[in-house]
């Protein structure tokens, strides 16, 4: 595995101001620092500054206006589970919750996945996860995750129970992701289903399958997530 390279300026300084945004040093409606201002602050070039405010304006954070700079716009009420920025981030402080249904276990990966798989993934195994993801006590995903099991050492043990998976990566493992693919479609719910995510039977749900693409060459992350959108639509930008 290449050894990659640590989290991008522009996305530590879009987690700083995010989590500002987040914590209400900045309410809605106030004016984030100019970006001469950011640019001397944190000691990043202008066009680091601007990566990192597009991003925050993508993911509903900020708006940016003409001749007045960014303005911190109020927390959307959609998910931002399409976004690579994750659904904690997207979240903000929400009071997101997650449940472990199985906890992080070594495994064959299945006979039919959803995606093709490359020889060293399939050489390797995957380590396999179920959560369930809560917003306002309300169960919003069923999310099922498969790492390849490349180069992670001790991540079986790792707490990840109202932990983001991808802030675990990204301290533990340096992991950042990158981008992906997916698949969307509805489909009627399961009993299993309904019942994590408190539906009727056969009530349509959102089925998301997606391949994760990280700042490793041959790791990626993959997800099968179904969805509850009657109170929260979902969003984001790859």
């Amino acid at each position: 595995m290449v050894e990659p390279k640590t989290l991008p300026r522009y996305r530590r300084l879009y987690e700083i101001l995010r989590k500002h945004i987040s914590d209400g040093v900045y309410k809605e409606g106030d004016l984030l620092p100019s970006e001469n201002e950011l640019c001397q602050l944190y000691g990043m070039t202008r066009p680091t500054v601007r990566q990192s405010l597009s991003t925050l304006a993508g993911d509903g954070y900020i708006r940016k206006h003409q001749g007045k700079g960014s303005i911190v716009h109020h927390l959307p009420r959609e998910i931002g589970i399409l976004s690579v920025s994750g659904t904690t981030s997207a979240v903000g402080d929400r009071k997101l919750k997650t449940t472990i249904n199985v906890k992080p276990v070594l495994m064959q990966w299945p006979s039919d996945f959803m995606f093709p798989l490359t020889e060293l993934e399939k050489e390797s195994g995957c380590i396999y996860m179920e959560r369930i993801r809560f917003l306002d006590d309300v169960p919003i995903f069923y999310d099922i995750s498969y790492i390849a099991n490349i180069n992670l050492p001790r991540i079986t043990s790792r707490q990840f129970e109202n932990r983001s998976l991808f802030q675990i990566l990204r301290d533990h493992y340096h992991i950042e992701i990158k981008g992906g693919d997916q698949r969307i479609k509805a489909i009627p719910a399961s009993a299993k289903i309904s019942r994590f995510l408190h539906l009727k039977r056969d009530q349509p749900v959102l089925h998301l399958e997606r391949k994760l693409e990280t700042n490793y060459h041959d790791l990626f992350l993959y997800s099968s997530i179904f969805c509850n959108t009657e109170k929260y639509s979902i969003f984001g930008r790859f």
